[in-house]
């Protein structure tokens, strides 16, 4: 009797759960026995593991097999788990030794004929398994650039399993060829990306695009490109409101521009990710830029928080972590898709429970939310021509609910641009560089002043604090607080209103907001005129 055991990880959602993988081999009828509630793709493994030990020089054993993934009551899925299978019957048959795999984090899926195929997730499985205190992890070439993102960690990247029995026995490794390049794309990446998942998804990096987008394209629009810069700044959810073609879209995509650059660890949890909805980037391990993610207004509520039948998969909300979601035409998306965004705008994540399991998903991103005054949408505007009735109109505006825009920082109406504007304007205004620098000293700012607590941002943080920990001077939130009491602004729009105001504040260099930040705050809250430029940040 021989046994033997290694281990690899099962991902839940980008959390990773370490499995030990046992081999046991008894006398009797050879038969191959894979327990630990297995997926379809994982059983398939049976197969595969045994035509790789073939076709890799070594001998299968004819004996009564058992593997067992543990814990036994967490559901495993896909064909990552198929490198360490093979080792552990390998050990088991004493073809190398036990020992030498015991400590091993193995992750990867085999060929028929033995090469070592990269599988999506890798980056959240290896965090998982130093979590675990695992410091040696096997993958597949193509992706240990990636699993070394991950640090005290050795990283050990192989294309077969040939060669990995090599090295585990202190046999010379041997070369493996190189798949002629014929202008094709390597069939090997082809299980990083999710069929499906790309372009569709609208997920774009900042340096995505083939010209970068810049904002100095944008003609006019002085009021909406100064809310952008404040919701870049702090960090708040942001509204456009405006006739069609006033520029909304070429406002939206030029947000993500505006943001920093992301730090190491915002990095590494957008990658991860990332990698789980099997939409990185070929040869970019590592996402260092704002993620833009701009789902057409047909997605579907598990399309946009997540879900799907078996395991629950990345959403829309969670491939824009820690960057810009955008959804242009917001009032023809779903009404049960809008409402589920509630949850993950105020708590910075998503949980989503299935049967096969319950995922909870990073989705603290900066919303953005753009749409038409009507179905029309030359409601309100010069020569009107609207031939939309009243109550069509006011059917089409509260597909946006209340309690939706009541999370909503920053409402901006969006006029058309004039003749003038855009023959005079373009390319005259300040470009994206121009603003993101106010951007970065307005954050950089508000980081000095939330040093030592769990926020960087204004938008995240709870007005509670707020209130009790930088309180405003007396009489600062006069208008905000009158406001509240004829219903204007609900207790949750009133914190909304404090954490703009200081936003407005770190852009014009204040210490601490004064009454014309707070209006304009205000401004940019109801869309009310309050005598103030909008918004007024340093020149």
């Amino acid at each position: 009797m021989g046994f033997a055991r290694t281990c690899s990880v099962a991902l839940v959602g980008v959390e990773g759960v370490v499995v030990e993988v046992q081999a046991d081999l008894e006398p009797g009828v050879a038969a191959f026995t894979l327990v630990g509630l297995p997926d379809k793709s994982l059983s398939e493994s049976r197969d595969r593991v045994r035509a790789a030990v073939v076709n890799s020089g070594a001998e299968w054993p004819q004996k009564k097999l058992t593997v067992g993934l543990s814990p036994a009551s967490v559901p495993k899925a896909g064909s990552g788990f198929d490198l360490a299978v093979a080792c552990a019957v390998l050990a088991a048959a004493e073809f190398i030794d036990p020992r030498e795999i015991a400590d091993l984090m193995m992750i990867g899926e085999l060929g028929l004929d033995g090469r070592v195929r990269p599988v999506r997730g890798v980056l959240p499985a290896v965090l998982a398994a130093a979590d675990a205190g695992y410091r040696q992890v096997v993958v597949p070439e193509q992706t240990a650039a990636e699993a070394m993102l991950v640090p005290g960690v050795s990283v050990l990247g192989v294309r077969s399993l040939r060669q990995l029995v090599a090295i585990l026995t202190d046999a010379p490794v041997p070369e493996e060829a190189e798949e002629p390049d014929q202008g094709r794309p390597d069939p090997m990446l082809a299980g990083l990306v999710l069929p499906g998942a790309g372009a569709g998804t609208g997920t774009v990096g900042r340096a995505g695009p083939a010209r970068r987008l810049d904002m100095a394209d944008v003609a006019g629009q002085q009021g909406a490109r100064k809310a952008l810069e404040v919701a870049a700044a702090g960090g708040h959810h942001i509204y456009l409101k405006g006739p069609p073609g006033a520029g909304k879209t070429m406002l939206a995509e030029r947000l993500p521009g505006l943001l920093p650059p992301l730090t190491r660890d915002e990095a590494l949890e957008v990658t991860a990710v990332h990698s789980v909805a099997g939409v990185l980037p070929p040869g970019k391990p590592l996402l260092d830029v704002p993620p833009y993610c701009a789902p057409h207004h047909s997605a579907t509520m598990a399309s946009l928080v997540g879900g799907g039948t078996g395991i629950p998969r990345p959403g829309a909300v969670s491939l824009a972590h820690n960057g810009v979601l955008f959804l242009d035409e917001a009032a023809e998306f779903s009404g049960r898709a809008l409402e589920a965004l509630r949850q993950p705008l105020e708590s910075g994540h998503v949980v989503v429970a299935r049967s096969a399991g319950v995922m909870r998903m990073p989705a603290r991103f900066l919303l953005l939310l753009a749409a038409n005054p009507c179905p029309c949408g030359r409601h309100g505007q010069p020569g009107d021509g609207c031939a939309c009735s009243p109550v069509l109109i006011r059917r089409y505006q509260a597909r946006l609910s209340g309690p939706l825009l009541d999370r909503v920082d920053l409402r901006v109406r969006v006029g058309p641009v004039s003749r003038a504007e855009l023959a005079g304007e373009l390319g005259r205004a300040e470009n994206t560089a121009v603003v993101a620098a106010r951007v970065r000293e307005a954050r950089e700012r508000a980081g000095a002043r939330y040093a030592g607590t769990p926020w960087t941002v204004n938008g995240a943080v709870p007005g509670y604090e707020l209130r009790t920990r930088w309180p405003l001077a007396p009489g600062a939130l006069r208008e905000a607080e009158r406001d509240m009491e004829r219903g204007v602004l609900t207790a949750r729009g009133l914190d909304r209103v404090l954490r703009v105001a200081w936003t407005v504040a770190d852009l014009a260099g204040h210490d601490q907001p004064t009454r014309d930040d707070v209006a304009q705050a205000l401004q940019l809250r109801t869309g009310v005129n309050r005598g103030v430029p909008q918004p007024m940040v340093r020149a």
